[in-house]
């Protein structure tokens, strides 16, 4: 009569393996996940500088007297943060009209802006 052993469970080199594959997914997924949160920290943070550069844009659409400054910065509070914004108004073709550009930067001293807008102004006296 032959002894038969029945093998119940896993041998050790299997769940080694089976291991290492669940650690190699979950560096990956781990991986996904940390792009995915510092994707939407930029997605947030270009959002609220889009707002600001649209608020200097309106002010300087709002103000009727004059033409706005050639160039003119500050700062802005949104969303609980300080944004720094700089603006500057372009000649055009139509001597009536200035293209104003507005950049806004999370840090006054960071080179590139987060977001640059621009719109277009008709001028106040012609429109008397």
């Amino acid at each position: 009569m032959k002894n038969v052993k029945v093998h119940k469970g896993f041998t050790l080199l299997e769940v080694m393996i089976a291991l290492a594959v669940f650690a190699f997914a979950g560096t990956a997924l781990l991986k996904v996940a940390g792009s995915t949160l510092m994707g939407v920290g930029h997605l947030e943070k270009t959002s609220i500088a889009q707002w600001v550069a649209a608020n200097q844009l309106v002010e300087a659409n709002l103000d009727q007297k004059s033409w706005p400054p050639k160039k003119a910065s500050g700062k802005a509070e949104m969303a609980g943060r300080e944004w720094h914004w700089r603006q500057t108004v372009i000649a055009t073709e139509d001597k009536n009209m200035r293209a104003v550009q507005v950049e806004v930067r999370e840090n006054e001293k960071d080179k590139n802006s987060l977001v640059s807008l621009i719109t277009y102004v008709s001028n106040p006296r012609a429109q008397k």
